[in-house]
């Protein structure tokens, strides 16, 4: 299987899809190369016009749940690499991924939530998604998401 295909089994496992418009809310680009470097801007648990994972991590959010949002915001992240590219077979490797969880002052498994965004980006990429992380709680995100991630990969 390529990573096209574990990709489409990623989001049939989720049940979600993530094929049409990927809505972005600014002023900005979801996805800037330069060079071989492509820079993935911040993405949210949001398919279509909804974002499915919303509230504090550690009160309204499950751990789990949390996992769960920290997965579609690395599918959304891989849909534009795959658009970019032409194929998620040509992603040389994710070099860094930053995780933000929307979280209660006393929750302290950020890094158990972005293991959720790590695993995913290994079991569609192989050893191209073995990546450097960062993950941090914070107070507050666009549109009340229960996590935000940003990705910086290199194109083959």
């Amino acid at each position: 299987m390529n990573a096209d295909q574990r990709f489409e089994a990623a989001a049939q496992r989720l049940g979600y899809t993530f094929d049409g418009a990927l809505k972005i809310g600014g002023n900005y680009t979801p996805l800037l190369e330069d060079g071989k470097t492509l820079y993935i801007s911040g993405q949210i648990p949001r398919v279509g016009d909804q974002v499915v994972v919303t509230g504090r991590v550690g009160a309204a959010v499950s751990l789990a749940h949390a996992q769960l949002s920290a997965q579609i915001c690395t599918m959304r992240a891989l849909a534009l690499l795959q658009r970019h590219l032409g194929s998620l077979d040509l992603v040389a490797r994710v070099l860094r991924l930053t995780v933000y969880v929307q979280c209660t002052e006393s929750f302290t498994q950020h890094s158990e939530v972005a293991d959720g965004a790590s695993n995913l980006l290994v079991e569609v990429l192989g050893d191209a998604g073995r990546h450097t992380r960062t993950s941090v709680g914070v107070y507050q995100l666009p549109k009340n998401a229960s996590t935000e991630l940003d990705l910086i990969a290199a194109g083959a």
